[in-house]
């Protein structure tokens, strides 16, 4: 049985959800001021395993994002470049979902933008105010942070005392202090706002996700999942808004993945080390290296992020690539051990799932993973994998990888020392007689558009005309 670790009460729990056999997943989306960097997409990479173990586990997932297209950042760039918010967060918007295409992260069911909810917030809001949660102040509405008992649940912090009516403005505050936060804030000369039944104006940051998760999941759903940085004060604010209105708990269980760091810093623009996803891929990474180093690390571990780990994640993935592509290559009617590639592929079965079900634990699930890969290498040496056999591991590769989406996403591309590599280890092959081995890499070649040319000074090769350049 899977279990998450919760937030909430810091503590390992079973996974059970409201309805059986469905699971409500709620995830913190971009703001999309800017393109989003490596350190969002290391959040939204576990965000998407969580969800595809989910649906590895039977659960019919119903997953909503949110869009974050108003802010005080998107008005602040907005009004520099002199256009309206709307036409200056279309292209970033875009921009995550290539992204997001480009790092094979499943798209959630439903993409919420804030701007396109006005009406939910205003209603939520209202009832904030009928409760005497909310109070307004020159023509802002703030939810009254000392009228919500819980306060604090969540980040784990005892705000006994609470001063009374000290507000704050800003979308993101990040000292640990209590502050009675807007709601909907008065417009400002400049600014893009909303006429509504509560006055003109526009959300404030923490409204929009309470609205809508409850709208597209209830009043009460399963998981919310975000990055470690949201815990204070956003998801504090979520729950307190939420519950405060409803009377009933928000979310059952808060996800929280830790923070990317680069070359062990934290990344910021000022220090050089700031990464888009863009950015890696002009540099010629592949997505699917990036990809299995963000998910290789186990969520609630912060994950060092360097151009040298995405090289040992592209060795990593070789690894499984060379292995597929060797059961590809065996022969049609070939027998070899149905009970030695049973065991293997079972022993790999239980340590995936044990791993997994203990919070998603990704690398130790990776570690059988590679247990089996060097197994079945044994048993292909060996004469002992016959088409059935090949047949089966392939499967369980395949199934393990609808939750990591990494093993059989490979670049068209094959780079100069890959080739030199793979034509060193087949003059090995052939030098220790192991001639099948050697044709096994003469075929893998081939298909990814590399043609060899044995010559009495070594091997020669080029690419075809229809390879990739």
């Amino acid at each position: 049985m899977l279990h998450l670790y919760n937030t909430l009460s810091r503590s390992k729990e079973a996974f059970q959800p409201l309805k059986a056999g469905m699971a409500g997943l709620y995830t913190c989306g971009p703001t999309v001021y800017d393109y989003a960097h490596i350190g969002n997409f290391r959040t939204f990479t576990f965000q998407d395993v969580l969800k595809r173990y989910l649906q590895y586990c039977g659960y019919a997932v119903r997953h909503v994002m949110n869009i974050t297209d108003v802010d005080d950042r998107i008005i602040q760039n907005a009004r520099e470049r002199g256009v309206g918010i709307r036409d200056y967060t279309r292209h970033f918007a875009q921009a995550f979902f290539e992204d997001l295409e480009a790092l094979g992260i499943q798209k959630p069911d439903q993409f919420c933008y804030a701007t396109e909810h006005i009406p939910e917030m205003v209603s939520l809001i209202r009832r904030l105010e009928e409760k005497g949660v909310a109070y307004r102040q020159d023509d802002s509405v703030y939810f009254n942070v000392s009228r919500f008992p819980g306060y604090g649940k969540l980040a784990h912090i005892d705000f006994a005392g609470i001063k009374p009516g000290a507000r704050v403005d800003t979308d993101k505050y990040l000292k640990e202090d209590a502050r009675d936060f807007a709601l909907w804030k008065a417009p400002r000369e400049g600014e893009d706002f909303w006429e509504t039944e509560i006055g003109p104006g526009r959300p404030g940051w923490h409204i929009e996700c309470s609205a809508m998760a409850m709208k597209y999941l209830g009043e009460t759903f399963d998981i919310h999942s975000g990055g470690i940085d949201l815990v204070f004060p956003h998801h504090e604010n979520e729950i307190a808004q939420s519950e405060a209105a409803t009377g009933v708990p928000f979310c059952r269980y808060w996800v929280h993945g830790e923070h990317l760091l680069v070359n062990s810093e934290t990344m910021s623009k000022s220090k050089g080390n700031f990464y888009t996803l863009r950015d890696l891929l002009d540099r010629g990474f592949d997505p699917a290296a990036i990809r299995y180093l963000l998910v290789s690390v186990h969520y609630r571990k912060q994950i060092n992020f360097s151009f040298e780990g995405i090289q040992h994640a592209a060795v990593a993935l070789r690894r499984i690539h060379d292995l597929i592509d060797r059961l590809a290559a065996v022969r049609q009617g070939a027998a070899g051990s149905r009970s030695l590639a049973e065991e293997a592929i079972a022993k790999a079965r239980r340590g995936f799932e044990s791993a997994m079900d203990d919070d998603l634990n990704a690398s130790e699930a990776l570690a059988a993973i590679f247990d089996l890969v060097r197994e079945a290498n044994t048993l292909l040496d060996q004469d002992q994998v016959g088409e059935e056999q090949a047949r089966d591991i392939e499967a369980f590769l395949r199934r393990a990888d609808s939750v990591f989406g990494t093993f059989f996403r490979r670049s068209e591309l094959i780079l100069d020392e890959e080739v030199e590599k793979l034509i060193s280890e087949r003059r090995q092959a052939r030098l220790d007689r192991q001639f099948r081995r050697a044709d096994e890499i003469r075929e893998q070649l081939v298909r990814r558009g590399i043609v060899l040319e044995d010559t009495r000074d070594g091997t020669r090769w080029k690419r075809s005309l229809s390879a990739p350049a």
